[in-house]
């Protein structure tokens, strides 16, 4: 018989399907939201996962990505749903579910489910993304360099201006093979001891120092002072400056220490022309992940990406690899698919004026208003082709670039060759 561990948030739905699954004679566990959940997995190692979706604290869909992507998806999983829709089980089997049940769940539709999922084979965990991925982009073999050369004087790292997808991508690059990984946003508890010598030769990480509740500041403290006893290494992102962490009450002892030894990321904003190839090798990633279909970047959806401002930096663009990847029609992305992605970014963020001052503005200084968003906007469409802008504003190539000039428009060198 098996060992099932139930997640549900409704005490009467874990209650029922235990009494029913320990009649079969399998010894089940229970929790009531992700956090009990990754608890469970961590302590024990079920052969069956039976997942609400929907739980308050973080939802089904995300619990499962969150195991796939840190290969802790060792057991098949059945997600189950009270409104459960095709594209949810579709996205469910694409994680890595087994199977979907729709609640209430009838009986024999439960029992032919787990039997079934039982027999279900595991695919092999995906190893975790790493920089290696990027080994052909100058500016992430530096940024891997400089992570190495730190990491092997110091215990305690700090990633500057990381968000949690970056740093933890940065920091699986330094974990050796088959070494723990802890992520103390994954504790439910106080951290102990015991957890910290599980960890030994490993890496203890925090995605966000920005985001850290108290019980997570404690135990950074409570880690800080028994790393190199334990042989483990920490190492923190962040998407705030130390002293504005100290403003909001964090501990200027544990900051002071967290951040002796730092690397600030690269903005991507300031290395544009890296851009088409960090966004290609992406692309690959995700693919061979299993993640999005097979796709390949048209020449100008490259330059598009190029001339793209990424205020977002590292997440939106990954946000945006995998968007265009899911929605373009076509095995090759095109430039109008990233005009549809990024222009509708632009619009769900942008911070521009609304029409209205147009109309309170002397007429020359509206229509020079007009005119600079007008061609940006083609600009980006258009992937810096000055050529095609050219020919879609009715406008000689000289006379755009003399118009350009004058509104004080910047265009790349790539645009100019």
């Amino acid at each position: 018989m098996a060992q099932i561990l139930v997640v549900d948030d409704e005490v009467g739905i874990r209650e029922l399907l235990s009494e029913i699954l320990a009649d079969e004679g399998h010894t089940v566990w229970l929790a009531e939201n992700a956090t009990a959940a990754r608890k469970v997995r961590g302590e024990k190692r079920p052969d069956l996962v039976l997942l609400d979706i929907w739980m308050p604290d973080t939802d089904g869909i995300s619990l499962l990505k969150e195991w796939s992507a840190g290969g802790l998806l060792t057991m098949p999983v059945v997600m189950m749903s009270g409104h459960g829709t095709i594209d949810t089980a579709v996205e469910a089997t694409r994680f890595g579910a087994a199977d979907f049940l729709e609640k209430p769940i009838a009986l024999q539709k439960l029992l032919g489910t787990v039997k079934k999922a039982l027999k279900h084979e595991v695919a092999p965990a995906k190893a975790p993304l790493t920089l290696d991925a990027f080994a052909r982009s100058p500016l992430i073999k530096d940024l891997k360099k400089r992570l190495e050369q730190a990491a092997a004087k110091t215990p305690v790292l700090l990633l500057k201006s990381a968000s949690s997808a970056i740093a933890e991508l940065c920091a699986r690059s330094l974990l050796a093979p088959h070494a723990p990984w802890l992520d103390l946003a994954a504790a439910s508890g106080p951290l102990t001891q015991e957890m910290l010598q599980k960890a030994g030769g490993g890496i203890l990480f925090a995605a966000d120092l920005a985001t850290m509740g108290k019980l997570q500041q404690m135990n950074l403290a409570f880690a800080l002072e028994r790393l190199e006893k334990n042989n483990v290494m920490l190492i923190c992102g962040t998407t705030k400056a130390l002293p504005a962490l100290a403003e909001n009450g964090w501990d200027a002892a544990v900051l002071a220490r967290v951040g002796e030894v730092w690397v600030a990321l690269p903005q991507l904003s300031a290395h544009t022309d890296e851009v088409p190839e960090i966004a290609s090798l992406l692309l690959t990633q995700l693919a061979e992940r299993g993640e999005v279909p097979p796709r390949r970047f048209a020449v100008g959806a490259l330059n598009a990406l190029r001339m793209h401002r990424w205020q977002g930096d590292w997440p939106e663009l990954q946000a945006a690899v995998k968007n265009l990847a899911l929605t373009a029609l076509e095995d090759e992305i095109l430039a109008e698919d990233v005009s549809r992605i990024l222009q509708s970014e632009l619009r769900e963020t942008s911070d521009a004026p609304s029409l209205l001052p147009f109309f309170e503005q002397p007429l020359r200084e509206a229509r020079d208003t007009f005119e600079r968003l007008y061609f940006e906007h083609q600009l980006r469409l258009e992937g810096g082709n000055m050529t095609r802008v050219a020919e879609k504003s009715g406008l000689e190539r000289t006379h755009l670039y003399r118009k350009l000039k004058q509104l004080g428009i910047q265009i790349g060198r790539r645009a100019e060759e």
